[in-house]
Formats: structure tokens, C-alpha cells, sequence
């Protein structure tokens, strides 16, 4: 279901029944390779802290019948005949790495065409098995189709990385996917625990409230508020074609899922309410990452939402 959803803006409508009151939920921001919004060591909270992981895990794909249950949360590196091959299994603890990668189609050979959505061609997302250090990553392709994705320092524990595209030539074309592979990061890996679910979460001091009553399986609208000392804040600055970008990942097995914006940035300031289009397929906890973007800087605030 995720990898084939995407924002309203400028593509897609996702916007539910066209009424004002479609909401949505999203756990990511996008950066560039170069502008990455990445948050080394971020924890469950809404501020950076060093944290880690559980043990390395082995990709959902390489697991005999798991498949097509992965298919439609990202857990999968294959669907379609489109597979994401990585060139590492490892990436070093405490410091910068570069995470190489391609897409190949289904005639085996590495993808070099893709639509921008949200302007760009590629969405990268980072999460550990703890679902902290969450990073979102705008990577740089070469000419040969091999992509680049910059990443902050990494703590020890089993990472999965996400890719998020929509092939511009093939028989994929036009078509959204998610795949994604794991990655260990050595190290004495420990795991935070998720924190309980909360509407609110403060982050830079802007506070983020949550507002809806997701149930899975079903389309609901979210909102979104911001606020700061109390006030609401109208400066927030369009960011990928909206006011904020939102990701979700399933506590349990990093499911992901792209809520989606379905308020339009008309302006060069917007806020407080932001309104998003929620499809969260299973029931439990998800950790939600808000990006939104004031005063030229990004900020990223996390919290659990339980989901019945």
C-alpha cells in the first residue's frame, strides 16, 4: 500500500473525498545528499541523544515466503522486477558513511530514470531496529544509476534503509515503490525503549500536537498542529511542496509508511494546522517523524501513536 500512495502535491491526489478535513500522518522529512535531515542518535524523543539498537536482523527479502507479505510496507528489497541493491551489508559506528546503492529493473540493468515527486527523484530513510536515529536523505545519482546517500554518524545495531521512487521509463513507470535492505552497524548494540504514545511531542521548542483517531486498515484524516509558547505559528516555510512532511514506522518490524500532506503550500508562510491522509495498514505502535521547516532550519519531532 505504501509503495504505491504518495502526496498530493503536485502529482498525485490523495486528498480524501476532497474535503478540507483530510489529515494525514507521515514519519520523515526529505533532504538532499547535501542538505540531509538527518538526526545523529536521535532517540524516541524529540531531541537528538545517543542511542542503539538491537542485533542485526536479516532483510525481510531474504526470508523464504516473506515476500509479498513485505511487499507493501517496504520491508521487501524486490517487487515488480525491480530490486535495490546495495553495495554494503556493513557501515561503520560513530562516524560519517556513504551508503551505496542502485535500483535495477527487470532487465537486471540499473534504473536511471525517475519521476520527481516532491522535488525529487529519490526519498532515502534511515531507521534502527528500535526506531531511533531516524535520517532522511535526498541521495545524488551517477551516471551509471549508482546512488549516493551521505549518512550522519550511525549507532551500533541493525539499521534498515528505505528507498522511495517512482520509475520514469519501464513497466514501472508511473508506478510508486518503497524497498529497502538492512544494514549492521558493529558495535555493542543497545536498545531504547519506545517511548508511550503521546499527542504531543516539543522539538526546538515548537510544540507538535497530533490530533485524529487512526483505526488500521482504514483511511482516516490527521491534524497536525504547531504551535510555540503557547501561540500558533503561521511562519512555517514550504518544504517539499508542502508545510511538513510526515513518516511513520510499525514498532516490531520497521513497517513504513508515507502519510500524506493534503495541505498545499500556497504561500511562503503557513500554519498552524496541517492537515494529512492516513492509511496505516496495522494495528500497534507507530513512531511518527514530523519534519517542518521555519526560519531556514529544519526541525524533526517524533512521537508514538498507538493505532487500534
Amino acid at each position: 500500500m505504501f509503495a504505491s500512495s504518495r502526496s498530493a502535491l503536485p502529482r498525485r491526489a490523495v486528498a480524501a473525498a476532497g474535503t478540507a478535513a483530510a489529515l494525514a500522518l507521515t514519519l520523515a522529512a526529505c533532504g538532499s545528499s547535501n542538505d540531509s535531515s538527518s538526526m545523529p542518535g536521535m532517540g524516541h524523543g524529540a531531541k537528538a541523544s545517543a542511542s542503539a539498537s538491537r542485533s542485526a536482523s536479516p532483510s525481510m527479502s531474504d526470508m523464504p515466503g516473506m515476500d509479498h507479505m513485505a511487499a507493501d510496507n517496504g520491508l521487501s528489497d524486490n517487487k515488480d522486477g525491480y530490486r535495490l541493491t546495495a553495495h554494503d551489508a556493513t557501515l561503520p559506528s560513530g562516524k560519517q558513511a556513504a551508503y551505496r546503492f542502485t535500483v535495477d529493473g527487470p532487465d537486471g540493468k540499473p534504473v536511471t530514470d525517475f519521476t520527481v515527486d516532491q522535488t525529487k527523484r529519490m526519498h532515502f530513510y534511515a531507521i534502527r531496529s528500535d526506531l531511533t536515529g531516524f535520517q532522511h536523505i535526498h541521495p545524488v545519482m551517477a551516471a551509471d544509476g549508482t546512488w549516493t546517500a551521505d549518512l550522519a554518524s550511525l549507532a551500533p545495531g541493525s539499521w534498515r534503509m528505505f528507498t522511495s521512487f517512482t520509475p520514469d521509463t519501464g513497466t514501472g513507470k508511473g508506478k510508486d515503490f518503497v524497498l529497502s535492505r538492512t544494514v549492521t552497524v558493529p558495535g555493542t548494540p543497545t536498545k531504547t525503549p519506545l517511548p508511550a504514545g503521546a499527542r504531543s511531542a516539543e522539538v526546538d521548542g515548537y510544540t507538535v500536537t497530533v490530533k485524529g483517531e487512526p483505526m488500521a486498515g482504514m483511511a482516516h484524516p490527521l491534524t497536525v498542529t504547531v504551535s510555540k509558547d503557547g501561540e500558533p505559528v503561521t511562519d512555517l516555510q514550504p518544504y517539499l511542496d508542502t508545510y511538513a512532511h510526515l513518516t511513520a514506522f510499525h514498532e516490531g518490524d520497521a513497517a513504513f509508511a508515507h502519510l500524506h500532506p493534503t495541505t498545499e503550500a500556497n504561500g511562503e508562510h503557513g500554519g498552524p494546522d496541517l492537515a494529512f491522509h492516513a492509511e496505516l495498514p496495522t494495528s500497534g505502535n507507530w513512531r511518527l517523524f514530523l519534519q517542518f521547516q521555519t526560519g531556514g532550519k529544519l526541525h524533526t519531532a517524533a512521537l508514538t501513536l498507538p493505532v487500534g
